[in-house]
């Protein structure tokens, strides 16, 4: 496998999905600009964006859906419920929130948008206010993680968003936050990228 990416973008959610599965992996690091929208990288990703991955010749772009394809790629690390399991649906439930709400909804605060009441059908997660009181709602139900004893990609992917948010402040350090957060930086694969992708920053990766 073949991660493209930068230390100082969402690749940091797949390097931690990556060292989830216990496989083996190749880092292509990325600089922003000019080596992301030239003609090689935009074959790899037309977006000019990263991270993107490459498994047996096929690519993957994404981040949401890199973890998700990793998940079911190695089924056998026990990262997404099977399909015929009947958590499948609220697996699939939260990947997709996270990707789509919660994203949208801590973006757009981020960039001081506020959206008028009147207006909040026009967006897709209503408010900041419900989005965050769901997401605080399923923190505080984690028990430890969001499916219960089955830490799965769901966790990588919708708690990297609030390990991101409570790190630039673009999150509220909701209590609930904050304990999930916790438990997510004391999983081993956590810290090794963690790790990697600092020590790529300071220079000496």
């Amino acid at each position: 496998m073949v991660l493209y990416t930068n230390p100082m973008s969402r690749g940091r959610i797949v390097r931690w999905m990556l060292e989830e599965t216990g496989q083996p992996y190749r880092v292509e690091l990325m600089d922003y600009g000019q080596a992301m929208k030239s003609e090689q990288y935009l074959a790899i990703n037309p977006m000019g964006k990263v991270p993107a991955l490459r498994h047996r010749g096929v690519v993957v772009t994404e981040t949401a859906a890199i973890c998700a394809y990793l998940a079911d790629a190695f089924a056998g690390q026990g990262l997404a419920p099977a399909l015929d399991d009947p958590r499948r649906g609220s697996y699939l439930r939260l990947m997709f929130l996270a990707a789509g709400p919660l994203e949208s909804a801590i973006t757009i605060k981020a960039l001081g948008v506020d959206v008028p009441a009147e207006k909040s059908g026009f967006v897709g997660y209503g408010s900041h206010a419900t989005v965050m009181s769901v997401i605080a709602q399923e923190a505080a139900q984690a028990a430890p993680w969001l499916l219960g004893e089955q830490f799965s990609a769901a966790d990588v992917y919708l708690g990297s968003q609030i390990l991101f948010g409570l790190k630039f402040k673009s999150v509220e350090p909701h209590p609930a936050f904050v304990a999930y957060a916790q438990r997510l930086m004391a999983r081993p694969a956590w810290q090794r990228a963690a790790a990697a992708d600092d020590a790529l920053i300071a220079g000496n990766g």
